[in-house]
């Protein structure tokens, strides 16, 4: 087989996983919830009147005043898929996989180009790991921690190759670092200081200055939107990103925590487990990505510490600038994830995975290198790489065709009041006036803190409704979306748990629509949690807990107070959900 067929075989696996993972999504309706609907609204946006600037809002200053991630560049690169799909909500997950599987292509490209057919399929062995340890569900979703992850092994291997020698890779360098950076903060410091690691080996070196202009020319343009809303907003996002930053409101968890979390991907026993055995809980696929044992993640880096020592010794100087990339991945990964403030969330470092397994391709490259200088014959690596991506390649095949959508029971509890809530506004029911009205979705969420609230509003927009919400969520569903009471036709409200109860009994509210998402089991299961839960938090002295419990119960799970065993348990409830009503009410009435 020649280099190009390699190159294409080598493609087509990566690709197949996530053909049968959009098969699987295909068969199931979908409608996104809290930040995916926010996505919607934003890629719906681009190319109108109300095209968006910054990226999704994050937990970036106070609410409801809030900052947004950098840039909205990633919203740009769903809407072409997203058209192509009518506008539809799988067109979404579709548009998330073909960024996934361009990122994968131009990194084999970046290998074939640096190391012919031999580091292709080098490569294509460890990105196949990479993809099916992360998994179909992450990387069809896409959610903004999740889409720049395949996007960043580019980062990471196109900096490689500048520093290596070919400086035409500062052109994708610059071009997915600003991806990842746009679309999730905790990727501004890994891609600003590996670009500028890059820049300045060009500079230094007085060569490949037409590749520095061309990188620099696509960084601007790119980065153009961002400056604008610096320009027309006081403040801009920019400028509330570099508040929030330099005067965070928590202290930082500190060089130690920093340390021991990205020591904890080091632990690839938990990548090799975690990929074998993945079943379809949801909550246990979350904890495998939050890490390993920071012990064994020790180890590893050991390993790899030693590894560069020897690739220094062999004078070989792709490989030390290799392992040059990951001490700089390293070192910067330790600082920011010190700086984090608050919990540490297992989304925020989801960026260790890559440059951990990178750190073992090198050491395990460096092993290759110097046991072939030793013996003085090559070793048949390319049997052994095919191996490796065939492997990965069938447990990620078997994950993909076992993918449920996201977050599937709030889409499930949403999807089932849709028509009964549409038809009971194009009918006029209470304060209704049909597809004339303008309607502010308010919601009254006992369970996950509106989630669902926002995919209404995404999704009665979709079907033809003047959809909106009150000016305290201007920044998450837009400021062109928002509305008042005295604009307002009527509010829609969506309401669950307890306060279905209550809004029964509020006067001029009229219930459109129900839904009781649990079985007779779990009703019973629910209820035998929910007895359990309140004995232990009565227990462990944490009264105010218990008071959230029913109001808002995934408030009330964050409490870092509560013990790990009952947190647990109050994500089961989370899971089993609670009951589900939509009510016309007139304008003003929440």
């Amino acid at each position: 087989m020649n280099d190009r067929r390699a190159a294409w075989a080598v493609r087509a696996a990566l690709a197949l996983p996530f053909l049968v993972a959009l098969v699987a999504l295909a068969r199931t309706h979908w409608v996104p919830v809290l930040d995916l609907a926010m996505t919607e609204l934003r890629v719906r946006d681009v190319f109108g009147a109300h095209t968006p600037l910054i990226g999704l809002p994050g937990r970036i200053g106070n609410f409801p005043d809030q900052g947004s991630h950098p840039g909205p560049l990633s919203f740009y690169l769903l809407w072409p898929v997203y058209r192509l799909f009518g506008g539809s909500a799988y067109g979404l997950l579709v548009g998330a996989a073909v960024i996934n599987v361009g990122a994968a292509w131009t990194a084999v490209w970046i290998a074939g180009r640096r190391g012919g057919r031999r580091l292709m399929l080098g490569v294509g062995a460890v990105l196949m790991v990479v993809v099916a340890w992360l998994g179909a569900s992450v990387l069809t979703q896409p959610w903004n921690p999740y889409l720049p992850l395949v996007s960043f092994v580019v980062v990471l291997l196109a900096a490689w190759s500048v520093l290596d020698g070919d400086h035409l890779m500062l052109v994708p360098l610059v071009g997915f670092s600003t991806l990842c950076a746009q679309t999730h903060v905790p990727y501004l410091a890994l891609c600003v200081v590996l670009c500028a690691v890059a820049i300045g080996v060009v500079v230094w070196r007085r060569d490949g200055l037409r590749s520095l202009a061309f990188a620099v020319g696509l960084g601007a343009v790119l980065w153009l939107p961002v400056f604008i809303d610096e320009i027309r907003h006081d403040p801009g996002n920019i400028t509330m990103l570099r508040r929030h930053f330099l005067s965070p409101p928590e202290d930082p968890v500190g060089f130690g925590v920093g340390v021991k979390t990205v020591l904890a991907h080091f632990d690839i026993t938990r990548v090799l487990t975690g990929t074998v055995t993945r079943n379809d809980d949801h909550l246990a696929t979350l904890d495998d990505l939050a890490g390993g044992r920071w012990a064994i993640g020790a180890v590893v880096l050991l390993v790899w510490i030693g590894a560069f020592v020897v690739a220094w010794r062999l004078r070989d100087r792709r490989l030390v600038r290799l392992h040059t990339v990951v001490a700089v991945g390293v070192a910067v990964a330790v600082l920011s994830t010190g700086r984090i403030f608050g919990k540490v969330w297992y989304y925020l470092t989801l960026w260790s995975w890559s440059i951990a397994l990178l750190a073992v391709a090198a050491s395990v490259w460096t092993a290759i290198v110097w046991w072939e200088r030793r013996d003085g014959r090559p070793l048949p690596l390319a049997r052994v790489a095919v191996a490796v991506l065939v492997v990965a390649g069938v447990f990620f095949v078997k994950d993909a065709a076992m993918v449920d959508p996201p977050e599937p029971r709030l889409s499930r509890s949403l999807d089932a009041v849709l028509d009964d809530t549409a038809a009971a506004l194009t009918g006029g029911v209470g304060a209704a006036d049909g597809k004339d009205g303008v309607y502010a979705v308010v919601w009254n969420d006992a369970y996950y803190v509106g989630s669902q609230g926002y995919g209404l509003i995404s999704e009665l927009e979709r079907r033809g409704f003047d959809a909106r919400a009150y000016e305290t969520y201007r920044v998450p569903v837009t400021p062109h979306r928002i509305t008042d009471p005295s604009s307002a036709t009527a509010e829609v409200v969506f309401a669950t748990g307890i306060n279905v109860a209550a809004w029964r009994d509020r006067e001029g509210a009229v219930e459109v629509a129900f839904f009781e998402p649990r079985s007779a089991d779990e009703l019973a299961e629910f209820d035998r949690l929910h007895d359990e839960v309140m004995d232990e938090l009565a227990v462990a002295g944490l009264d105010d807990v218990a008071e959230m419990v029913d109001s808002n119960l995934f408030g009330a799970s964050l409490d870092p107070r509560v013990p790990a065993a009952t947190e647990q348990k109050m994500a089961r409830m989370l899971v089993l959900g609670q009951e589900t009503a939509v009510f016309i009410a007139p304008a003003g009435t929440f």
